[in-house]
């Protein structure tokens, strides 16, 4: 039997645990791999080529939905099922938007879990059922929703989305600069056209945008002034 290859991306160890217990109690399910951030699940998923990543949200130095996007750009096969403590309408655009297949809420049950990861290696996509209701009144009006999409991203590369985090995290520009492998003026310039994009004009505007717009939880976030 081939086993479905699992890569686990979650920063709390304990919930990490408890995942890994479930799944290694099934015979099709293999776990490759596990990630603490979300810039460890995009090197490991890069390294390991999972069929299946089963992502966080909120994580840090990178957060669920970014790493997503940056992991399906290099895995196009690879499946991801975000989950998350969050069923707001927002949160779910933004994963469907960012490439995810499935999404489960962490009230699911162990079962569901299983059955996501199954019916998404098939190819299919699998929601938490308080998510599909949503999910279908969104594709019935998908045009408005990609343009909803796009006024969220406001047109931020990438990059700038985690020069952000590391903003929203507190992190200085030396300190930035060092965890991406960029110059200190790169990310001075960064910061730069995130505030002219954005038109916020100070750091403390730049986290609660972050916040706002799920790409940090607020208890991830260190330093709001």
């Amino acid at each position: 039997m081939n086993k479905i290859t699992v890569l686990l991306a979650e920063d709390h160890l304990i919930v990490r645990e408890g995942l890994r217990g479930l799944l290694k109690t099934e015979q099709d399910i293999a776990i490759v791999g596990e990630a603490a951030n979300g810039r460890q699940a995009v090197q490991l998923a890069s390294k390991l080529r999972p069929d299946v990543i089963v992502m966080d949200i909120a994580m840090p130095q990178l957060n669920g939905l970014e790493a997503t996007r940056q992991i399906l750009e290099v895995l196009p096969a690879s499946k991801v099922i975000i989950l998350s403590a969050h069923a707001d309408d927002a949160y779910v655009e933004q994963a469907n938007a960012a490439g995810a297949v499935g999404y489960l809420i962490k009230q699911a049950s162990s079962l569901a879990l299983c059955e996501a990861i199954r019916e998404v290696q098939k190819g299919n996509t699998f929601f938490s059922p308080s998510i599909n209701k949503h999910l279908k009144h969104q594709y019935e009006k998908s045009s408005s929703r990609k343009g909803l999409s796009k006024k969220r991203s406001s047109g931020l590369s990438s990059r700038e989305m985690e020069v952000l985090q590391l903003i929203a995290e507190g992190k200085a520009n030396k300190e930035s600069a060092s965890e991406l492998g960029i110059s200190i003026k790169t990310i001075e310039k960064h910061r730069q056209h995130l505030m002219q994009k954005l038109n916020i004009h100070d750091t403390a505007g730049l986290t609660r945008y972050a916040v706002s717009t799920g790409i940090i939880e607020s208890s991830v976030q260190l330093t709001i002034v």
